[in-house]
């Protein structure tokens, strides 16, 4: 899915109220703890809040990072309230700034009603986390995962307003095979409200569908998972390229599939993921808007290791191919080498340090770098990162 840039930094006395007022009723521990008792209902409050620091030795990646950027902050608030054994709702507020993106404005992250029948049949309503690939569902969730940045190549940063979640439905459930194991599964299709900002040639932007699946086998061999993710869209657009042309109609339909594995036994976890996106441009007049297609190659490996309850380092490689039939040049291409320790200070609190050798420029931004082309950008580089969260 396509990214465009988000709101303005107006939008950070709104992120601000927004939060006092969700955090109003909380007071504190005891006294929440009497409302529900009265009440009857398991009323929960957890958040989060998270700043990081990005510095690259060349090309500014995420943010104007080559001179050291402190756009790297994540705020949220989430409630959820069990209402009966089987009736359950929750929701999120979340606020972030990623360089050009986000700028504090505060959004609903998800909120959904969800209902579950048996173990092997529930039902959620409302917008509801995608469930693609092992991390999408979570990787609003800092303390769930040791990197910083988890591998750009299968889950960008920059899309996350477009895969997070969906508005509509989905239907899940966890089923016992005995001997054999058991299956997950996760089936879903609704809409995404795009909340952001367009380029001024495109009028309208609309995404009239998306619909998916995740299934995953917990195999017999213990913490051993193999699954498969997809997912179907279709993005809209009316275009003016000129107040002489008539307005243009483009539809992009897209298809991405993931397949994944992880392992994990004891303090040892195993990640594996191999991914492919096709995308479809096709317009009212191929003349003035051209049409084509285009898939994209994405992978990466990952492993990390607590060799105490304090230290949790890990390392990945991903690698990225924006265009499966041309894999020539730094633009074509992007292996990302990480390095990562994450350190629990204590049950809230966490720091994490990375570091990442870049070869390539496929997952740079040329408007983040002036409007230089991808081919013109640094091969080589680094990409240093901090980052800081506390929760609750």
């Amino acid at each position: 899915m396509p990214s465009f840039r988000l709101g303005s930094r107006s939008g950070l006395p709104a992120a601000a109220a927004a939060l006092v007022l969700l955090l109003a009723p909380h007071r504190d521990a005891s006294a929440q703890e009497e409302d529900s008792l009265a009440s009857g209902v398991d009323l929960q409050f957890h958040g989060f809040v998270s700043q990081g620091f990005i510095y690259t030795t060349d090309n500014d990646y995420l943010a104007h990072s080559e001179r050291g950027s402190f756009e790297l902050t994540e705020v949220g608030f989430n409630a959820s309230a069990e209402l009966t054994d089987r009736l359950r709702v929750g929701m999120q507020l979340f606020a972030r700034d990623l360089g050009p993106i986000g700028d504090y404005r505060a959004t609903m992250d998800w909120f959904n009603l969800d209902y579950r029948w048996k173990d092997w049949l529930g039902l959620r309503a409302g917008r509801v986390k995608i469930p693609f690939g092992l991390f999408n569902d979570i990787s609003d969730i800092d303390a769930a995962r040791h990197p910083v940045l988890l591998p750009q190549s299968i889950y960008p940063l920059q899309n996350r307003d477009f895969l997070l979640a969906q508005t509509g439905v989905e239907l899940y459930g966890y089923i016992d095979l005995a001997c054999r194991g058991a299956l997950s599964y996760r089936v879903y299709g609704g809409t995404i409200f795009p909340d952001v900002e367009i380029p001024p040639q495109v009028l309208e932007l609309t995404i009239p569908y998306v619909a998916g699946a995740r299934l995953m086998w917990e195999t017999p061999l213990p913490g051993l998972r193999i699954g498969g993710s997809a997912l179907a869209g279709r993005v809209e657009y009316d275009v003016l390229l000129d107040p002489a042309l008539p307005v243009l109609d483009v539809d992009n339909p897209q298809i991405l599939w993931v397949a994944s594995t992880d392992y994990m036994r004891g303090d040892l976890y195993l990640a594996a993921e191999y991914s492919r996106w096709y995308g479809k441009v096709e317009s009212s007049d191929p003349m003035l808007f051209p049409e084509g297609e285009i898939t994209s190659e994405r992978t990466y490996a990952m492993a990390s290791y607590r060799f105490a309850p304090l230290i949790h380092p890990g390392a990945y490689y991903s690698l990225l191919f924006p265009d499966t039939r041309d894999r020539s040049g730094r633009e074509s291409v992007q292996h990302d080498a990480a390095l990562t320790a994450r350190f629990d200070l204590n049950l809230h609190w966490l720091l994490k340090l990375e570091a990442h050798y870049m070869n390539g420029t496929a997952g740079v931004s040329p408007e983040l770098n002036g409007g230089r082309p991808r081919e013109e950008l640094t091969r080589n580089w680094f990409v240093f990162l901090a980052k800081t969260s506390a929760y609750f």
